[in-house]
């Protein structure tokens, strides 16, 4: 066997050796192995130090072999066609000299023969790094032919696997005896690289920081790997892993630091900032806190980190004094590291103007102004304008308690002109919420009147106006909050008018909604949405038609118009008492960020339960991960209309 790791002093034959200084150098290797030299290079004793490993370089890192200084007497343009495994054949085209200095003004035939006998070498290197230590490699020059063809044929052979992995964990011990010990097992566990895989050089750098940051993420934020080797035996094609982490000492929160407020009062920070004095160290909670301030939109810039400078102080002065600064043990001192907080204040105002599109409503204009400070609160105002759908609203938002509770005011006017239904409705609300963006909760209390007037209806416009409480609760778990590909989200909404205080009817209202993505494949994720409300009144005419149900164009049932489902009153659309849709979606990414979609929509909204018979809706669409967010083109076939219709949307939301 022989070390595939810098850390191992000791080669058992030359053979073994050779492969060895392979793996220490890597690239570098590469780098310096000379294009025009034809020599075998000699075993390298490897340093004592760890190093970092070998890895295969990229085009932007690496240097080529040099070239004679002498220009050549006839320059020769060359075809280069190696035979191997994709993922390998790749790999080789990208760091091979042959490949480098193809097409190169200098390279003559006598120097592509050596470039040539040189490439064996340089490939061998290159697959020990996926884990193939006993490949079959061959290089032939073919000049018959008008244009000389070198060919290369790779057999990688069996890969080497891991056979056994040794996890030595020193230190781990908290310094509080009151502290829960830590799981040792469970970070074993967490080893990314275990029995059985294919030992590949990344894999290996990967787990041993996947494993590093665990440790550093909790409780030991200075755990530092001691040693770490990987012996192995080609003929057997076996691999032993071996690790050595030191925990440091444990460590706790000090005290919060601000840097940078100088406009806006420290409470926007401090009622966020649930990190106490004394708390065990997580770098989940400074994420947290850091999450929150940005979403305050007081701050332009926020880092939350834990201050070392005081720990790395104290270090040097031990190395200073000659002494050794304890790290493990159970009489190592708790490191203190205070919460440092630095923001970049946003500007007090701000004005923004936007223009889009959607098939559900239309063009779209939009202007949007804020303020920062309006008597110590934050105020957000927007002026939207689109071809079914115009709205005016002016919101006030208190800085967030130490309760983590956000408190909103605000009032708006919103006219809506779809399916042959005119609403307009005029409302002040106050709104509570707390929580966070994976279980978010909100009170909201609002007042409004509406005013409707349907098409085909010689009876004036009716007026409702009402006071309901609503209760909504949103539960995220998902992969990523942009573009999601995994996990799930859920919202539930129960609200009621129960009151008789400005309320025409009362009325109970439940709503509920679904979402999961589930990967299937490397390439493809399944994507199930389902939707359900109802609501319980005396006389529906009461009810404003906010709080009633359509359903119908992007996001519900694709292949009818934007709330085209509903109840029939003259020649328009209405709202109904109930609601149910469902969506199963497959998109393929076939070359990401790009995708396609098939999709089977059904739905539909009804005023009795009995008459909620789904329309369906199916199609084909197309998909892209923009830098702005998910667009979605699709084209939807509605099947109890005989029409076909295009959809778009971009982002997500929900």
């Amino acid at each position: 066997m022989f070390p595939a790791r810098p850390d191992q002093t000791e080669a058992k034959t030359t053979a073994q050796s050779r492969i060895l200084a392979q793996i220490v150098l890597g690239v570098n290797a590469l780098c310096l192995i000379p294009a025009v030299g034809a020599q075998e290079q000699q075993p390298v004793s490897p340093p004592a130090a760890e190093q970092k490993p070998a890895t295969a370089a990229t085009p932007d890192d690496r240097t080529a072999a040099p070239l004679p200084m002498d220009a050549p007497s006839r320059a020769v343009d060359y075809d280069v066609r190696i035979e191997a495994p994709r993922d390998l054949r790749e790999l080789i085209e990208g760091n091979i000299d042959l490949m480098r200095w193809r097409g190169n003004p200098r390279v003559d035939l006598e120097q592509l023969q050596r470039l040539v006998r040189v490439a064996p070498e340089q490939i061998k290197t290159l697959v020990a790094t996926e884990g193939y230590y006993s490949p079959q490699v061959s290089s032939t020059l073919d000049t018959s032919g008008a244009k000389p063809v070198v060919r290369i044929t790779v057999e990688p052979g069996q890969p080497v696997v891991v056979s056994d992995v040794d996890i030595e964990l020193r230190g781990f011990v908290p310094a509080d005896k009151g502290s829960a010990p830590v799981d040792a097992a469970a970070l074993r566990q967490g080893w990314s690289l275990g029995k059985g895989s294919r030992f590949r050089t990344a894999d290996w750098e990967a787990a041993k920081r996947n494993m590093l940051r665990q440790i550093a993420q909790r409780r030991f934020p200075r755990a530092q790997l001691l040693e770490s080797s990987a012996t192995v035996d080609p003929d057997t094609r076996k691999a032993q892993l071996k690790v050595v982490i030191d925990s440091g000492p444990d460590a706790r929160f000090g005290a919060l630091r601000i840097e940078g407020l100088k406009r806006y009062p420290e409470r926007v920070i401090t009622n966020l900032n649930h990190i106490r004095p004394g708390d065990e160290y997580s770098e989940a909670a400074l994420q947290g806190l850091q999450g929150q301030l940005q979403d305050t939109g007081y701050f332009a810039t926020v880092e939350v980190s834990a201050d070392m400078s005081g720990v790395v102080a104290q270090q040097v002065d031990d190395l200073a004094q000659g002494e050794q600064p304890a790290t493990t043990g159970p009489t190592a001192a708790p490191a203190t590291l205070p919460v440092l907080v630095r923001v970049t204040e946003n500007k007090r105002k701000n004005v923004s103007l936007g223009v889009g599109f959607s098939t559900n409503t239309g063009a779209r204009a939009q202007a949007n102004y804020g303020d920062l400070f309006v008597f110590g609160k934050r105020n957000k105002s927007s002026v939207l304008y689109e071809q079914k759908h115009q709205a005016a609203r002016t919101d006030f938002y208190w800085p967030t308690t130490s309760n983590g509770y956000s408190n909103s005011v605000g009032g708006g006017f919103d006219r809506e002109d779809v399916e042959g239904q005119i609403t307009r409705t005029t409302s002040i609300s106050a709104t509570r919420s707390w929580g966070s963006p994976l279980l978010e909760r909100s009170l909201k209390l609002e007042a409004l009147t509406e005013e409707i007037t349907l098409e085909g209806q010689t009876t004036p416009s009716t007026r409702v106006k009402s006071l309901p409480l609503t209760f909504s609760i949103t539960k995220r778990h998902l992969d990523s909050l942009v573009a999601p590909t995994k996990g799930y989200i859920a919202n539930v909404q129960l609200g009621a008018a129960v009151l008789p205080i400005l309320t025409d009817e009362k009325f109970v209202r439940l709503y509920t909604r679904g979402l999961a993505y589930k990967p299937v494949g490397s390439e493809g994720t399944l994507i199930l949405r389902g939707e359900f409300g109802a609501v319980g009144s005396g006389d529906k005419a009461g009810v404003p038609s906010t709080f009633l149900f359509r359903a119908g164009g992007d996001g519900s049932v694709r292949g009818y118009g934007y709330q085209q489902l509903g109840v029939p009153v003259a020649s328009a659309i209405t709202g109904g008492r109930y609601l149910f849709t469902a969506s199963a979606e497959y998109d393929w990414w076939f070359k990401p960020p790009y995708g396609a979609a098939i999709f089977y929509d059904a739905g539909n909204a009804a005023d009795n339960f009995s008459d909620l018979k789904p329309k369906a809706g199916y199609g084909v669409g197309a998909r892209w991960r923009s830098p702005v967010g998910p667009i979605n083109v699709d084209v939807a076939y509605g099947q109890a209309v005989h029409k076909v219709r295009l959809h778009f949307s971009l982002g997500f939301t929900f």
